[in-house]
């Protein structure tokens, strides 16, 4: 499999993209991996890049885009932060890779027994431990969690049903954002030469679900 020219990825259409990534996902479930020559794509993308998609994921060692979805060199943007959520920097990132570099999907991945999120339900315990920048990520979360809480819930990452309800309300929340938050990608999407959607990776049984 080669790496993608500018004319193999201006033939991609947004679903196509899509496509490309949940093929290459079942792949990864069954120990199928394509045929690559990592080398031949070094040296077919040194002159320039054409990724047809741009994920957004956790930082969570096991969930990295390129080997989830079985991807190589030069197929998509990885877009990195625990928790999965945007902020203007990281909308930035997806901009140059729609508009400029022509990508034509937009993931925004979660996944199960997420650390980022465990940390969110457990804030009062993670603020003890005097780490101030990790205390700031980690509030990124609260108002989610205090928007889907039931009354008497217990608050905790122990608490599996809310911790796998807030990944998906966060996932969700992200697709908001980014569409709320940039004109760009929200005018792309409008215009069909984008999608932008949801995923939740399992990190039992590496299956990735659509949301």
């Amino acid at each position: 499999m080669k790496a993608h020219t500018s004319e193999t990825q201006s033939t991609i259409s947004p679903e196509k993209a899509l496509n490309f990534l949940k093929e290459g996902n079942q792949r990864f479930v069954n120990n199928l991996k394509a045929n690559r020559d990592l080398l031949e794509q070094v040296n077919a993308t040194r002159e320039g890049q054409w990724p047809f998609a741009v994920v957004l994921s956790c930082i969570d060692s096991r969930t990295s885009a390129e080997l989830i979805f079985d991807q190589g060199l030069g197929d998509v943007f990885s877009i990195r932060i625990a928790g999965n959520f945007v902020n203007q920097d990281i909308l930035g990132s997806m901009e140059f890779g729609c508009n400029v570099a022509g990508s034509k999907l937009v993931v925004v991945l979660g996944h199960t027994k997420c650390g980022a999120l465990k940390g969110g339900l457990d804030a009062a315990k993670i603020e003890g431990m005097g780490m101030d920048n990790l205390n700031h990520l980690i509030d990124h979360f609260d108002p989610i969690i205090k928007t889907i809480m039931n009354d008497g819930e217990e608050r905790s990452s122990a608490n599996i049903e809310l911790l796998e309800r807030l990944n998906q309300h966060n996932v969700k929340n992200a697709i908001d954002d980014i569409r709320k938050q940039s004109s760009t990608l929200r005018r792309l999407e409008e215009e069909g030469q984008i999608k932008i959607v949801g995923a939740n990776y399992d990190v039992e049984t590496g299956v990735v679900t659509w949301l």
